[in-house]
């Protein structure tokens, strides 16, 4: 199933394109989400979401597929098993910045397959739950930027 998600960052493409391409800082971010590892362009972790009445836990990984920088366009490929169940879930997820000036506008796709529990549901459901996961991650991932914590030590001038 498709899903297309959309929302705008406070600050400029370029500085945007760092931010989402720092897991370990965009991570908390995430709802229900916790970062076990990183290395390099691959991570693992785990992922609570409730879908209608259930409440499920994923474990999984995920990597960057591809990240070009002239385009701001980066390709994460992530596949994770229901820690209680037989469910599981890929997604092979397009990030698109577009350039807004002082601000930056964040296109999504997801190309989502799920099996088990929350297939049931169908699509309209998937949908609301993922979008109102990218609202909370956006509101949260702008008030990080705001905060001004650099994602990595800046040496003093």
């Amino acid at each position: 199933m498709k899903l297309e998600n959309r929302f705008t960052v406070p600050v400029p493409v370029d500085e945007a394109w760092n931010v989402l391409l720092d897991v370990e800082r965009i991570a908390p971010c995430m709802p229900g989400a916790t970062l076990t590892s990183v290395d390099g362009d691959a991570f693992e972790g785990t992922v609570k979401v409730k879908v209608g009445p259930i409440n499920l836990t994923y474990g999984g990984k995920a990597r960057f597929v591809s990240k070009d920088d002239a385009t701001h366009v980066a390709v994460i490929d992530g596949s994770g098993k229901e820690t209680r169940g037989t469910g599981t879930a890929k997604a092979l997820i397009t990030c698109r910045l577009v350039d807004k000036g002082e601000s930056t506008d964040v296109e999504v796709d997801t190309d989502l397959n799920v099996t088990g529990k929350p297939a049931q549901f169908g699509r309209g459901v998937l949908a609301d739950v993922s979008g109102k996961l990218v609202d909370q991650f956006a509101a949260c991932l702008s008030d990080e930027i705001r905060s001004g914590t650099p994602s990595v030590e800046v040496p003093a001038p």
